[in-house]
């Protein structure tokens, strides 16, 4: 069952990501094109079930500090984030960030959020106060934006929220387009 205010997350009350199976990992795999690294939970799932978003462990098995915890793995929102990068979007958001100081302020949350969710996974000193996509000053991953909108919920990032909205027509997480 999901949240009907959002969909790619159980209602449950355990944090999304808890739970992963043998046939989670067979889609991953097929998703990435390769086995999924450092995989400790789905973080977000299609309304079919299939994973959408991976939590993913602060340091890979190699000993790689890796700071993208929420990564997003579903093929269709993949391409249609993709897309907003080719036509420049990052930029713009960007530079919305040195006008906007609500938008600023909103955005460092998200960054600390998302620092909040990692460090519950294991301190990694190598990307310490690092979070991933550019955060908290600049847009440089959308990927990781719409992960972390996907797998937090509406209202934790501001522009991974913009992001979903944008794709909407090509992709969203209440529609299976597996």
């Amino acid at each position: 069952m999901t949240d009907p205010q959002h969909p790619s997350r159980p209602t449950t009350g355990e944090p999304a990501g808890t739970d992963v199976t043998d046939r989670d990992i067979e889609v991953l795999t097929e998703q990435l094109g390769r086995p999924p690294r450092g995989l400790v939970g789905i973080a977000a799932r299609c309304v079919c079930g299939r994973p959408t978003v991976v939590r993913t462990a602060p340091r890979l098995e190699n000993g790689t500090p890796f700071p993208t915890t929420f990564y997003l793995t579903a093929p269709g929102a993949v391409a249609a984030t993709s897309t907003l990068e080719a036509n420049g979007v990052m930029r713009e958001m960007t530079a919305r960030l040195d006008e906007d100081t609500e938008l600023a302020a909103a955005y460092r949350r998200a960054h600390e959020h998302y620092l909040a969710e990692r460090e519950a996974l294991g301190h990694v000193e190598e990307i310490d106060g690092i979070s991933a996509g550019g955060m908290p000053t600049r847009v440089k991953c959308l990927h990781v934006l719409v992960g972390h909108a996907l797998a937090a919920g509406p209202g934790v990032n501001p522009l991974g929220d913009e992001a979903l909205e944008m794709i909407r027509d090509s992709w969203r997480p209440d529609r299976c387009t597996c």
